[in-house]
């Protein structure tokens, strides 16, 4: 699980977090809330790809699930992308699939 907050925020940012298991498929939960300003979060398939997208409403909690394809070294890859984000933050929550189904 990947738990962000930030009082103010603006621009680009990728991040990469180590989880294991080379090549695989993860069932991922993304929740967004944010009180001012914009913030999109793009899961990346491997090979930078946007598996799925979640943009956020001002005030509202927003929230998305999808399925993420990791690299070779078992890395989930994202990117936020803020304008004038002001008093948010995101979580991203995890299941490895075995088989096209959950573990």
């Amino acid at each position: 699980m990947v738990t962000r907050t930030f009082l103010g925020a603006e621009g680009s940012e990728e991040y990469a977090i180590p989880v294991g298991s080379g090549a695989t498929m993860l069932q991922t939960i993304v929740i967004l809330e944010l009180q001012q300003g914009e913030m999109r979060l793009e899961m990346l398939n491997a090979g930078g790809s946007v598996a799925f997208a979640v943009q956020s409403r001002p005030g509202d909690q927003v929230s998305r699930a999808g399925v993420v394809r990791l690299d070779e070294t078992g890395t989930l890859r994202y990117r936020v992308i803020t304008r004038s984000a002001r008093d948010g933050g995101y979580q991203i929550l995890y299941q490895q699939m075995q088989n096209g189904n959950r573990q």
